[in-house]
């Protein structure tokens, strides 16, 4: 076999079933041995970024690695920005990019760029095969990378000659069933059990503790321990953008989302706290505010896999390397709270303070209203894809999610064009689940050429479109920061219902609440995509908001 069909049957082996990408000449030898395997599903995207956004979504949704490949050059490049969102949020991805052949590496050849170095601030780790004897090892490498520790995506860059020479082993390489070593990558770290001692010491001691959840808490069954051990011993609990689902929203220990749109609960709680428990959370400046004034006073416990996260941008009273599962484990049993009655009605109290526009009651159609009409019609279980902005933060705040691994958005690098192609990727791992990608007209046109590609694969995904006429979070932040100067903001769309039914699609649109039950539960009794228009006002805003450089205490509530 040549080294196309070896990287093939080596990716059957690691029980990769699906692959999103888009053909070029760098990679014909790929596209060449796909065409006899039938054991993996190729899902032709309309943009190279998509590719990555969508095997963001597999990924995010199962667990498991998503898979990528696109062309040399361009293709390569128009990726980038998937595996930057990918890298940011710790997302287990494999991208395969073509590259010219190795004797015309360096001579400017076409569709010649330097994937491998410009990727190198945004990967995990990444590879260039030059030679197809080193394929087999650098497939089980890159898979192992990508998928331990803290996960994160993995590029391959395959010179075209390479996919073409002759691998000369008599038997093909199976997939490595142990771990294979590699020099100073240690992605498993035991926690010291004293370290558990001294945690359960400050938790049963605090007066007013609180448990604040990141991305960290989606593996394995980390969630399930998380609720148990928020239950046993009557724990608060506040999560970041990336930790929501991890705990379930409608839970009545539940304070909602932390940060420069948190809730007015989880954010009081985390200045006012004195023992905060924080599982793998990296204290982006979105959940911190203003660094020096957070949470002060509290004595602050941080696990996460990454070493390199630890009081790196919060100074931190006890740092542990290792994972959140294991964290829990040992201090299920190490815990001895007692009653905190004080602690309990003030959070009550300001579990009651919710952000609120003065304009909303006036609106026809608010989009709260809708997602909370989404999440009825759902019963809180659909996957749910989001783009960014305000819908994402009103997404966040108002869908009630009840597992881990069903809301897909871009946190850390805040990609627009993400939503659609994960909320395929989802549907694609999940084709009998709602997938439902919640957007705005700025962000759904970034990437709304993807309608085709779910049309294509029969994909059951809903798109539920805020149109406002706006770029809403920028126009937002210059209303209020910015003496209301609207400067390029202004976006105007096409008819998205129009648009959808000339892709083969379905397309509803709704003006008023009732308009909106109405096509909510029409989409999701219809096969197929449907794209949904909701018109909302021109100039709501997301409330509540933490002024860029101030402290979560200062919060504009409305």
């Amino acid at each position: 076999m040549n080294g196309a069909q070896l990287l093939i049957e080596m990716l059957t082996g690691k029980n990769i079933e699906t692959i999103f990408g888009y053909p070029g000449g760098a990679v014909l030898p790929l596209y060449d041995a796909l065409y006899d395997c039938d054991r993996i599903q190729h899902v032709l995207v309309r943009h190279e970024q998509a590719a990555v956004h969508a095997a963001d979504g597999y990924a995010r949704a199962t667990g498991r690695p998503g898979v990528a490949l696109v062309t040399s050059g361009p293709g390569a490049t128009n990726a980038v920005t998937g595996i930057a969102t990918a890298f940011m949020d710790s997302v287990p991805l494999i991208i395969f990019t073509g590259q010219v052949s190795t004797d015309l590496i360096g001579l400017d050849s076409f569709q010649e760029v330097d994937i491998y170095g410009m990727t190198m601030p945004v990967t995990k780790h990444n590879y260039i095969v030059r030679d197809v004897a080193e394929l087999p090892r650098i497939i089980n490498e890159a898979f192992h990378v990508a998928t331990t520790g803290r996960p994160g995506p993995v590029l391959i860059d395959l010179p075209k000659n390479v996919m073409n020479a002759q691998f000369s082993a008599e038997e093909p390489p199976a997939a490595q069933d142990s771990p294979p070593f590699i020099r100073g990558y240690q992605p498993y770290h035991s926690i010291d059990p004293a370290d558990i001692g001294l945690a359960a010491e400050r938790l049963s001691k605090a007066e007013r503790p609180l448990v604040l959840i990141g991305g960290g808490c989606m593996q394995g069954d980390t969630p399930v321990r998380l609720r148990k051990f928020a239950e046993q011993y009557s724990l608060p609990v506040a999560s970041t953008l990336m930790g929501l689902g991890a705990f379930p929203s409608a839970h009545p220990l539940h304070l909602g989302m932390a940060g420069m749109h948190g809730t007015v609960a989880a954010n009081r709680a985390l200045q006012q706290a004195d023992v905060v428990l924080c599982l793998g959370v990296r204290f982006s400046d979105r959940v911190t505010g203003n660094r020096k004034a957070f949470s002060p006073g509290s004595y602050k416990i941080q696990v996460d896999l990454d070493t390199s996260e630890l009081s790196k941008n919060i100074p931190v009273e006890l740092a542990i390397t290792g994972s959140c599962g294991d964290m829990l484990r040992g201090l299920q049993e190490q815990v001895h709270t007692a009653a905190h009655p004080a602690w309990e009605d003030q959070l009550d109290a300001w579990s009651r303070r919710s952000g609120t526009s003065k304009r909303e009651q006036e609106l026809k159609l608010s989009p709260q209203e809708v997602i909370r009409c989404i999440q009825k019609a759902t019963a809180g279980d659909a996957i749910i894809a989001t783009d960014v902005g305000q819908h994402q933060i009103w997404t966040a705040t108002h869908y009630e999610f009840s597992e881990a691994r069903s809301f897909l958005t871009s946190g850390g690098l805040g990609t627009m064009g993400y939503g659609l192609p994960a909320a395929i990727g989802a549907a694609v791992a999940y084709p009998d689940r709602d997938v439902v990608c919640i957007t705005g007209d700025g962000s759904f046109q970034m990437n709304m050429q993807e309608i085709m590609t779910a049309v294509d694969h029969g994909l059951n995904v809903k798109v539920a479109i805020f149109k406002n006429g706006y770029l809403g979070m920028v126009r937002q932040w210059q209303q209020l920061f910015l003496g209301k100067r609207y400067s390029s903001v202004r976006i105007s769309s096409p008819d998205f219902v129009a648009l959808a039914k000339s892709f083969g699609a379905h397309g509803f649109r709704a003006h008023t609440l009732t308009e909106a039950e109405q096509i909510i539960g029409l989409a999701l009794q219809t096969e197929g995509l449907v794209v949904m228009e909701f018109d909302i006002t021109e100039e709501g805003n997301v409330y509540p908001i933490v002024p860029p450089g101030a402290s979560n205490q200062d919060m504009i509530v409305e």
